[in-house]
């Protein structure tokens, strides 16, 4: 007997940026190898946009994946009129509470809707992570000025002031005392609803991973490179991260604890965490991929992983679990370019970059013309490049390397280009 056809619903489908096609390119594409169909919803505004991660698609419609109301409503006559899915999944953080409420009116696998908007408010997942043992930055979601200065009165600094919830450094901000409270409060995109919480000191990692059917399995761990304070962007990424077993078997347990006391139970997971002399202290937990293209990282490093396939596989029964010894045994890092301020007038070595045959994907993200403003969050970036070695090490130093021998000249702004001196930094 032929099997039925399996049908999976990818709400939210591709944002009209390089990693997001990427990432929901794979998730189609290991679907349809599995023989599932796909029916992809995005806004019309974003769908105009990502024409050809469309096309992978067997269907799609325009809704507003972040409506959770909206989806359900569509999904309800979509059900009349004898459509039904197998699955259903999000890859960006929006859209999770639409996928939780879709999951539950098919009952087929999924997060519950308290689970993943608990993921959303950063207040409320810590206060929820302390309840149940794991260590946590005391942190008090604000609502002006006066709330902020109060809690720095309370607790001991260093702190951050951050967006409750927020994502791409946007917004995110070291503060020393007082006085450094005006600036960093300008900075927010809602001045009138944010975190304020104790600056956790050590070294940064996040952790790459899927929650199947027999719960968390960590895939790989992520070392962190930022830009020094008072911003906190991230300029590279390592996978995996040189950890010693014991620690890394620490993390797994933390991680994996966490979000089964947190009620996820399904998709991919990328988790955020500090190392401190007291030990792990947990960060953000996001039910989707991690940014920044670690996506290509750990498929790079993992040779043969199918990440969206492990959950085909598992939660619809097409082909057995995976195995438990899937680690990385090759290395991959990322490293983002940063251009000093002013109007870009060249770059140079960027052909010779895009050569290396170490190199899996690259971008520029500027141009000559562009005004280059300071480094405040991730989009100030002025480009990327993945690289996949042998080793962690190697990928690392390589990354660093080609990232360092591209060269930005820019010009004060206002200024007339031939009359400027120029500025030339590479990262």
């Amino acid at each position: 007997m032929t099997p039925a056809a399996r049908s999976l619903l990818l709400v939210g489908g591709a944002n009209p940026l390089p990693s997001s096609v990427d990432i929901v390119t794979r998730a189609i594409e290991e679907a349809r190898a599995r023989g599932i169909s796909v029916h992809l919803t995005q806004t019309q505004a974003a769908l105009a946009r990502t024409a050809e991660v469309n096309a992978l698609a067997d269907a799609v419609s325009a809704l507003d994946p972040d409506d959770p109301d909206a989806c359900e409503r569509w999904l309800a006559e979509r059900h009349a009129e004898g459509a039904w899915y197998d699955l259903v999944l999000g890859l960006r953080d929006g859209v999770q509470e639409s996928v939780a409420r879709s999951a539950a009116y098919l009952s087929v696998p999924g997060n519950g809707s308290e689970a993943v908007r608990l993921t959303r408010n950063k207040d409320a997942c810590r206060a929820a992570l302390a309840a149940a043992g794991f260590r946590q930055p005391a942190v008090r979601l604000c609502t002006s000025a006066e709330d902020a200065a109060e809690f720095l009165r309370q607790s001991q600094g260093p702190w951050v002031v951050k967006p409750r919830d927020g994502m791409a450094s946007i917004g995110v901000r070291k503060v020393l005392g007082p006085d450094d409270l005006p600036a960093a409060l300008a900075e927010l995109p809602d001045p009138y609803l944010f975190l304020v919480e104790e600056f956790v000191e050590g070294p940064e990692y996040s952790v790459e991973g899927v929650i199947l059917s027999t719960g968390p399995k960590v895939l790989a761990v992520t070392g962190k490179e930022v830009l020094p304070p008072p911003h906190f962007v991230e300029v590279g990424h390592v996978l995996p991260a040189a950890l010693p077993e014991a620690t890394r078997r620490e993390i797994d347990r933390q991680v994996t604890s966490a979000l089964k006391a947190l009620g996820l139970r399904f998709g991919v997971f990328h988790v955020e965490l500090w190392l401190t002399r007291e030990g792990v202290v947990l960060g953000e937990v996001h039910v989707r991929p991690g940014g920044d293209w670690l996506h290509r990282l750990l498929t790079h490093a993992i040779p043969g992983l199918e990440l969206f396939g492990l959950l085909y596989d598992d939660f619809l029964g097409l082909r057995s679990p995976a195995p438990p010894d899937l680690t990385a045994t090759r290395g991959a890092a990322v490293r983002f370019l940063v251009a000093p301020p002013g109007r870009l007038t060249a770059v140079e070595g960027w052909d010779e970059l895009l050569a290396h045959p170490s190199v899996l994907c690259a971008e520029l993200t500027v141009a000559p013309g562009d005004v280059i403003p300071p480094v405040r969050q991730s989009g100030d970036r002025a480009g990327y490049v993945v690289v996949g070695a042998l080793t962690p090490e190697a990928a690392h130093e390589t990354a660093a390397r080609l990232a360092d021998s591209v060269r930005f000249r820019t010009a004060p702004t206002g200024a007339a280009d031939a009359g400027a001196a120029p500025e030339t930094a590479g990262r």
